[in-house]
């Protein structure tokens, strides 16, 4: 029996967390569709399946523009180079991630005729995420409704996600609730002896950019004494503010910052405990694979998918300055330093949380197992959705 043809439309698979669920996506989706991956950018971070093909649309720099008349002339070349491949291939399923890829989507697979199956998947919280561009708010205003609800289906990573984009964007067509997929193994890899110790790691994950907000873990370990260390694995437009701050604070022999790395999950086993530090997100990866190896998490409880992680979407109040001993981890408010501080602190002082923790995160993880989130994904491509 021939394999239905699915098209993956994407803007690249760099080191961001949507590319590292689509990487994870793919190779299952290779095992049951004749998989097509399409990229705006012919920039690759993650090791993919070798029976996939892969076509380029552009290079990063047709991405990166910031001219919003050169990023429309970008996107003309992408719809015409796009729409000529859709119509040679006649996909029966083409998915999408990330607003860009969406837009497109909803643009071209509508004229196609026969006419694929359009899914489209959104990944970020988009109230919270364009709140400080007016322009890029404007786009979405008018884009999202006029093209995404072009599309079939759409799914997200948040109920939160879901409800913004009917409330706030007019998007009219089913959506789904598809949670980010991770790898876990069997026993959990982390290990700790939860005794106080002469020195307290810290570790955060994530591209250096102003919605992952590392300097609230500086800002953070101003609070604290010498023996805390923070390691930031990423890169991105604010490495250099990282360092000045570090450095104008007398902070940099406890901070580390190796740039963009592969081997995540070393970098998690060598540290305490795990904090996310975001104002906004779609839904955090990484703080999903820290628990998956049994580290201790503390975490803002930013738009979306914390709290959903954590404390299973049950509302909370935390007071300023303070911290919420959620199911699961650690939470607290964004841009809120004295709370984080008191956080760690805790977690060094108090074993027997840590331990608590250690076991509840790797038990809540196994939820978001990769096979149980492609079982959802297949479904989704595979069946008709009301």
């Amino acid at each position: 029996m021939n394999k239905k043809k699915l098209c993956v439309l994407a803007i690249s698979l760099s080191s961001g967390g949507a590319e590292r669920v689509i990487s994870l996506l793919l190779k299952h989706l290779v095992k049951d569709f004749d998989v097509t991956l399409i990229l705006l950018s012919n920039n690759i971070f993650f090791e993919l399946p070798k029976n996939l093909k892969i076509i380029y649309l552009g290079k990063p720099e047709m991405v990166e523009i910031t001219s919003p008349l050169l990023k429309l002339k970008g996107m003309a070349t992408f719809v015409y180079k796009y729409r000529a491949i859709a119509k040679k291939e006649k996909f029966d399923i083409v998915m999408s991630f990330l607003a860009l890829p969406n837009i497109i989507n909803g643009l071209v697979t509508s004229r196609l005729k026969p006419k694929p199956k359009t899914i489209i998947s959104e990944r970020c919280f988009p109230s919270k995420m364009y709140a400080n561009n007016n322009f890029a708010m404007k786009v979405a205003k008018t884009f999202y409704p006029k093209f995404y609800n072009k599309a079939d289906v759409l799914f997200s990573n948040s109920l939160h996600i879901n409800q913004d984009l009917k409330d706030n964007f007019g998007i009219k067509i089913p959506m789904k609730l598809i949670y980010n997929p991770i790898e876990i193994e069997h026993h959990k890899p982390y290990q700790d002896n939860y005794k106080t110790t002469d020195n307290f790691k810290v570790v955060s994950v994530g591209s250096h950019t102003p919605a992952k907000n590392q300097i609230l873990l500086l800002k953070a370990l101003q609070h604290l004494d010498t023996t805390y260390t923070l390691t930031i694995p990423g890169a991105g437009p604010l490495t250099n503010d990282l360092t000045d701050f570090a450095k104008d604070n007398r902070l940099e022999n406890q901070i580390v910052l190796p740039g963009s790395v592969k081997n995540v999950k070393d970098y998690l086993l060598e540290n305490n405990c795990f904090v996310l530090s975001s104002n906004t997100e779609g839904f955090p990866n990484v703080l999903l694979e820290a628990m998956a190896v049994g580290l201790p998490v503390i975490s803002t409880n930013c738009m979306s998918g914390p709290l959903e992680i954590l404390n299973d979407n049950e509302p909370i109040n935390i007071a300023k300055g303070e911290f919420y001993l959620a199911k699961y981890g650690i939470l607290i408010n964004t841009e809120d330093d004295m709370a984080l501080s008191k956080a760690i602190l805790f977690l060094r002082n108090n074993d027997d949380q840590r331990k608590t923790y250690s076991e509840l995160g790797f038990q809540k993880a196994q939820n978001f197992s990769l096979p149980k989130i492609y079982d959802q994904v297949k479904y989704l491509l595979n069946h008709q959705i009301n």
